[in-house]
């Protein structure tokens, strides 16, 4: 699956942690797509909003409601944080349908990185906020006290399974969608099977730029879901 593949920008093979590749291109398109819609789209700032502006302010209402409403009012001061990593995710799994481009989020060391860095952020505060009292997040007050220890070892490794599952979700999805296209496209080539296969890759198409947005919501909304356990750790 050469499409999956890290490859150096300027020839060569080898790739060391300074070596700019076709995965950190990509990446930096992202941002730079971002900056254009936030910055030269409402640079303006018009009371009758253009259309570039509308779709800005949109995503943006839409992440902030999404912050107050499942972490609640205390969790708005993490929402720049959040907003960030939804739009580069929404950003690089949009511009990965692009043909002849290249998925930065179907690579587990990327998403790996970003729940990493959320599953991080969630101990912080939590600690910082509720010192040794965050330990309550994984004693459940509402089960039998014969049942607490066995379900405190649970929710243990169920909290420390969050990075792997928060991460493997959005790279197993995107990587997956991606996959199946180039199955199809490769069954294009066969006179035979072309039209179907022309079907099947338009059909998976329109549904990967389904899961694109998706998955940018499923990782952003899993956010807000453990940013309130560190904020709130009771049950």
């Amino acid at each position: 699956m050469d499409q999956f593949v890290p490859a150096p920008l300027f020839g060569g093979d080898v790739i060391h942690w300074w070596t700019p590749t076709n995965v950190t291109l990509w990446m930096a398109i992202a941002v730079l797509s971002i900056a254009a819609l936030f910055v030269l789209g409402t640079r303006g700032r018009a009371v009758v909003p253009t259309r570039t502006q509308s779709v800005a302010e949109l995503m943006y209402g839409f992440i902030y409601k999404m912050v107050e409403d499942v972490a609640g009012k205390d969790a708005v001061k993490f929402f720049p944080y959040i907003f960030t990593l939804f739009l580069f995710i929404l950003f690089a799994n949009f511009l990965a349908l692009i043909p002849m481009s290249f998925s930065t989020t179907s690579h587990l060391a990327v998403t790996g990185v970003m729940a990493l860095a959320v599953f991080l952020t969630v101990i912080i505060v939590g600690f910082v906020k509720h010192g040794v009292g965050f330990l309550k997040l994984f004693w459940l007050t509402s089960a039998p006290p014969v049942m607490r220890p066995v379900l405190a070892v649970l929710e243990f490794i169920l909290f420390f399974a969050r990075p792997v599952s928060h991460s493997v979700r959005l790279f197993g999805a995107i990587m997956a969608g991606h996959a199946v296209v180039k199955v199809f496209a490769g069954f294009a080539q066969i006179t035979a099977a072309a039209p179907l296969a022309i079907v099947g890759v338009t059909a998976i198409y329109g549904l990967e730029m389904l899961v694109a947005g998706i998955q940018a919501y499923v990782f952003t909304i899993l956010t807000c879901v453990y940013l309130k356990d560190a904020l709130h750790p009771h049950h």
